[in-house]
């Protein structure tokens, strides 16, 4: 089993990227969706986030309103690291789990967004990650996802310096261009993966 995490700051297309990997046959586990998962109603981790952030971040539905949630820990670096003590230690429970499933030929992409940040990189047979110019992101952020540019410089912000992901990169896909550029880069680097199993 070869153990890539893809990682790149908010806005880079590492979701992109994940998605084209996993459409090659890489099995991917998304650090992000689990970490939705592990915050849905009725499980532990939302009783917790709740108890330490307060009724406020909830929808009248009861589910975790990730916006308002965001606003408050990514303009906060003491809250934020809250937040990351509650959601981490059950997402990476999940990860050991889904990873148990795989088979020992498999190239599995671990999808983790805060890579750098944790120093999470010595977990991985391979580093992959996805730049872009944060002047690039800025604009994919407000002008894709709609966020307003204070919010997306904060979230920006509150990532790793583009200069700490490419100090742990053992391969850096450079994503400014196209989907079709994009693409031509994911079939590369699968050829590199697939020939390290």
């Amino acid at each position: 089993m070869l153990k890539v995490g893809l990682t790149g700051g908010i806005g880079s297309g590492k979701s992109e990227v994940s998605r084209r990997l996993s459409a090659r046959g890489a099995m991917v586990i998304d650090a992000d969706k689990i970490a939705r998962e592990v915050v849905e109603p009725g499980t532990e981790g939302l009783a917790r986030v709740v108890a330490v952030f307060g009724d406020e971040v909830l929808r009248q539905d009861g589910t975790l309103d990730r916006e308002r949630l965001g606003s408050i820990v990514f303009a906060d670096s003491e809250r934020l690291a809250a937040l990351n003590a509650i959601v981490h230690p059950l997402v990476g429970a999940r990860v050991a789990e889904l990873q148990s499933r795989a088979d020992e030929h498999a190239v599995v992409v671990y999808d983790v967004p805060l890579l750098a940040e944790n120093g999470l990189a010595p977990m991985y047979d391979v580093v992959v990650v996805v730049d872009a110019a944060d002047e690039v992101r800025l604009a994919r952020l407000v002008g894709v996802r709609g966020m307003t540019e204070q919010d997306a410089r904060a979230r920006i912000a509150a990532q790793a310096a583009r200069e700490d992901r490419l100090a742990v990169a053992d391969v850096v896909i450079p994503n400014e261009g196209s989907l079709e550029d994009l693409d031509a880069r994911v079939d590369d680097l699968w050829a590199e993966l697939s020939a390290r199993t």
